[in-house]
């Protein structure tokens, strides 16, 4: 079963200094109908004007991945990481037993485009850490590349939950497959292009809730890129 998330019919909350997409509840936006998907908690996707971002704050046992598609984001945290993520860029931090950070634009001119996502930990209480990676674009380029996962495999970096989070540039009339094994939910985002999903077509910024599917074909006619989540 496909349910699909249309980008139109997310939470929008419009700040001036930020423009903010919530696929799910989040701060001022409820929906009873979409509080998370499994242990997907948060898919925010947003814009932060230059010279503007999120001031110090804090948070305890979740993961937070956060990848920036436009412009650059500045990080800042407690446990002394200093760091400027730009396109391309994954940033995994485990709040664990907490942690405070930092999110800012550090351009005068350009905007920073982002997917901020939280993912619900494995258990509670772990220790803090923080890891910042390029993906390779030629990693990506027509496959499903791994990105996180719970044991770090295939370069991927860690994180506290059994999912497993892959990145995928597709072309002109390409396709890539996941397979799903039984029992297990798939998340799919587009970030830009158009997608079908097992023959249901997706646009930019819609999402997609899978489950009781064990093939997943993610096919392109004009390209896209795609972030698909493999959940239990």
């Amino acid at each position: 079963m496909i349910r699909i998330r249309r980008a139109k019919d997310r939470g929008h909350a419009d700040h001036g200094w930020l423009n903010a997409y919530h696929t799910f509840s989040f701060a001022g936006y409820y929906d009873p109908e979409h509080t998370g998907f499994r242990s997907l908690l948060v898919m925010n996707e947003d814009r932060v004007q230059p010279g503007h971002g999120f001031p110090t704050h804090g948070h305890e046992d979740m993961e937070i991945v956060t990848y920036v598609l436009e412009g650059a984001l500045e990080h800042k945290d407690s446990m002394g990481n200093g760091s400027v993520l730009r396109p391309g860029e994954f940033q995994r931090m485990s709040a664990g037993t907490g942690v405070r950070h930092s999110e800012f634009n550090p351009s005068a001119t350009e905007l920073v485009h982002l997917y901020q996502i939280w993912l619900l930990p494995d258990c509670e209480g772990h220790e803090p850490s923080y890891e910042q990676r390029r993906i390779d674009p030629a990693e990506t380029k027509n496959k499903l590349r791994l990105v996180a996962s719970p044991d770090g495999s295939d370069g991927s970096f860690t994180i506290h939950q059994d999912a497993r989070i892959f990145l995928a540039t597709l072309g002109k009339d390409q396709t890539v497959v996941h397979a799903l094994k039984p029992g297990r939910y798939g998340w799919l985002q587009v970030l830009h292009g158009a997608v079908m999903l097992n023959g249901q077509p997706l646009s930019t910024s819609d999402g997609a809730a899978i489950s009781e599917e064990t093939r997943l074909e993610i096919r392109s006619d004009a390209g896209a890129e795609v972030m698909l989540f493999d959940l239990p």
